[in-house]
C-alpha cells in the first residue's frame, strides 16, 4: 500500500512535465499560465477525493476546505504554492500542498473532525517568475497588497489584468479578521542543514530578513581593439570587483548573512565592445535585520568606491525590504512535540529563503515545518525528497494538528 507521503512525492512528480509544465523539457509553471490551470483542475480533483469542498478565490488561488466540528470556528490554513521558477525542482511550493491534502484525507478517511476547520490553499504567485513581483496571492489573502500593485505586465507586455484574474475584485481575496486560526507551511528545506544532521525534519524558527537591489554601473562603451586600457571607463570590469567585495563582505562576517547577485547584464553586449554600462541585483538576507543593514549599507558603500576608482557612475534602486518573520513559539513548541512523536529528535533551523508564511504572519500565527532535500539543491531539476521523509513529515502535520486541536480544548 502506498504511504501518503509517497503518494505526495508521486503527485509532485505527476505535475513536472506537460501539460503541467509551460517548457518542453523541464518544468515551469507561471501564474495563470495554460500549466497553471491544468495543475489547480489536477489538485481540485485531488482535493474533492480528500474530501474537501473546493473554490477557487478572487486571486486564483485554489482553496479545499474540510469542515470541522464548528463549522464557524476559524480555520487552520495549510499551504505553499503551485507556480514555479524556470527549470525547476518538482517539489518546491507543491510538496506542502500535497501534503496538506494528504493531511485532510487521512482525517477523512478516519471520519474525524476537528475543532476548527482546515483549508488547504494552493498560491499562485510565489516565486514571481513570470510578473515583477512575488507572493502576490498570499499578500491578497493576508489582506497587505495594496491596488496599485496589479499594475504590472509580464515579459511578453501582457498585463496582469488581462491575465486571467479581475483585478477589480482581486483584493477581496483578503481573508476576513478573525476567520483564520493559523497558518502551517510544510517545505523542502532549500538548504543542507538537516541533511548534515542526519535528520528528516525541523522546525523552522523565522524567515531571515532579506534586501533586494537594482544597481547599474556606467562607464564608456568603446573598440575593444583600439582602446589602451589605462584609457578604459570599462563597466564590467568594475561590476566583477563590486561583486568580489560583496562576496568578501559577506564572508568576513562569519554567521548566517547571505549575499548574492544572481542577474547581470553587460551592454551592449558585443564580443568586440568595451561594455558601457552594467546592470546587476544584489540580495542580502540574515535572520538578524540589523546585521542584514549594516552589511547591506558596506556593500553600497563598497560599490559607490570602486566605482569612484574607475570613473564610472553609479546607481542603485531598492527592489524590496522584507523583514524577518519569526514562527509562534506556541506553534513551533507543537511542532517539536509533532516532530519528536515521529522518533526522530526535535531540532530548530532559521530559513534564509522566503516563502508564503511571512507574508501569512501579517493575519495569523504561522508554523514551518522543513523536509530534508538532497543535498540542500532547489530551484533545480536535480531537487529530490525521499518518499519516507514526506511520510515522516506527514505524521509530522498530523500530530500537529492534533496538539493544536488539544491545546484549543485545554483553553
Amino acid at each position: 500500500m502506498v504511504s501518503g507521503g509517497a503518494r505526495a512525492v508521486a503527485r509532485c512528480d505527476a505535475l513536472g512535465v506537460a501539460p503541467y509544465s509551460d517548457m518542453a523539457d523541464g518544468l515551469y509553471r507561471g501564474y495563470l499560465t495554460p500549466a497553471y490551470a491544468h495543475a489547480q483542475a489536477a489538485l481540485a480533483g485531488w482535493m474533492g477525493e480528500a474530501g474537501m469542498a473546493v473554490r477557487r478565490d478572487p486571486a486564483a488561488n485554489l482553496i479545499g476546505r474540510y469542515e470541522g466540528q464548528d463549522p464557524a470556528a476559524p480555520a487552520l490554513l495549510i499551504g505553499s504554492h503551485i507556480d514555479s521558477v524556470r527549470d525547476a525542482g518538482r517539489y518546491d511550493g507543491p510538496l506542502g500542498i500535497m501534503l496538506g491534502v494528504e493531511a485532510v484525507a487521512a482525517l477523512h478517511r478516519a471520519g474525524r473532525r476537528l475543532p476548527f476547520p482546515i483549508e488547504v490553499i494552493a498560491f499562485g504567485d510565489e516565486e514571481g517568475s513570470r510578473f515583477p513581483a512575488a507572493m502576490l496571492t498570499s499578500r491578497a489573502v493576508a489582506g497587505t497588497l495594496a491596488a496599485e500593485a496589479l499594475d504590472l505586465r509580464d515579459g511578453d507586455g501582457l498585463a496582469l489584468a488581462d491575465a486571467g484574474v479581475d483585478v477589480r475584485t482581486y483584493l477581496s481575496a483578503a481573508r476576513p479578521a478573525g476567520a483564520t486560526l493559523a497558518y502551517l507551511e510544510a517545505h523542502i528545506e532549500q538548504g543542507p542543514v538537516l541533511e548534515a544532521q542526519g535528520l528528516a525534519l525541523g522546525t523552522v524558527t523565522g524567515i531571515a530578513a532579506q534586501l533586494r537591489y537594482q544597481l547599474t554601473l556606467r562607464g564608456m562603451a568603446g573598440h575593444a581593439g583600439t582602446t589602451s586600457m589605462p584609457l578604459r571607463r570599462d563597466a564590467l570590469a568594475g561590476a566583477a570587483e563590486a561583486m568580489l567585495a560583496i562576496e568578501t563582505l559577506a564572508r568576513d562576517a562569519a554567521s548566517d548573512l547571505v549575499a548574492t547577485v544572481g542577474r547581470i547584464e553587460a551592454l551592449p553586449g558585443a564580443p568586440n565592445v568595451i561594455p558601457g554600462e552594467v546592470r546587476f541585483t544584489l540580495d542580502v538576507r540574515s535572520g538578524d535585520a540589523g546585521r542584514r543593514n549594516r552589511a547591506a549599507e558596506a556593500m553600497i558603500e563598497a560599490i559607490a568606491a570602486i566605482a569612484d576608482r574607475r570613473g564610472l557612475d553609479w546607481a542603485t534602486t531598492l527592489v524590496h525590504d522584507l523583514p524577518a518573520s519569526p514562527c509562534d513559539s506556541l506553534l513551533m513548541t507543537l511542532m517539536d512535540a509533532a516532530i519528536a512523536g515521529t522518533g526522530q529528535p526535535a531540532f530548530r533551523l532559521v530559513s534564509g529563503a522566503g516563502h508564503d508564511a511571512m507574508v501569512m504572519a501579517a493575519l495569523c500565527p504561522t508554523a514551518m515545518l522543513f523536509i530534508r532535500c538532497r543535498h540542500g539543491i532547489s530551484h533545480h531539476p536535480a531537487e529530490h525528497v525521499d518518499p519516507a521523509d514526506a511520510e515522516r513529515a506527514l505524521q509530522a502535520m498530523l500530530g500537529f494538528i492534533d496538539k493544536l486541536g488539544e491545546s484549543i480544548a485545554a483553553a
